[in-house]
């Protein structure tokens, strides 16, 4: 599934981040940087070293990555140039700010993609892994975050795309993203 907001191809497709041909892909991390499970582990392994090395360097320049916010490394060896590390909240029911927290893990990375000239980034389902955010519910987050800065942003990248893992997850962001279109102005 596809759409063009404010100048943007936004795209949604079942995949591996990994294997995408992008410039940037986001990292679902942790705040230590450290490499985990899921999206983390498999951008981490297949990077290579060089990832692990500049996370490192971020853990001792300033002690990693708070939850809801970003940082960059090279690719190592992805398809991707870049790799944006930001980390979503841990889903503790709602009450401790996790809404907003995922809304500004996804700005981070556009704010950040856009600082550095980046024009092409791929996203994960961020936080609907091991760390147990509901899924109908950040889809909705991700997707209205992504469209409002695109509106507030026409033309900056070319495009944006979910990457999902599997066909259910991918049939959540479709409906939503219906949802999402059907809301407002584009």
């Amino acid at each position: 599934m596809e759409a063009i907001i404010a100048g943007t191809l936004l795209q949604l497709l079942q995949g591996d981040i990994v294997d995408q041909e992008v410039e940037a892909v986001v990292n679902a991390a942790n705040t230590g940087l450290w490499g985990g499970s899921g999206v983390d582990g498999a951008i981490h392994r297949a990077g290579g070293p060089a990832i692990a090395e500049e996370c490192r360097r971020i853990r001792e320049e300033q002690g990693g990555c708070p939850v809801g916010q970003a940082v960059i490394t090279s690719g190592g060896f992805l398809k991707a140039r870049y790799v944006i590390h930001t980390v979503g909240p841990i889903w503790r029911g709602g009450r401790e700010g996790e809404d907003e927290l995922l809304a500004s893990a996804y700005r981070s990375s556009l704010q950040l993609a856009r600082e550095k000239g980046i024009k092409s980034l791929a996203f994960p389902s961020i936080s609907t892994g091991a760390y147990r955010f509901p899924l109908e519910r950040a889809a909705g987050i991700a997707l209205t975050t992504v469209k409002d800065f695109l509106t507030a942003n026409p033309g900056i990248f070319s495009e944006v795309r979910f990457v999902l893992f599997s066909q259910p997850v991918l049939a959540v962001y479709e409906k939503t993203l219906a949802e999402v279109l059907d809301a407002g102005p584009q």
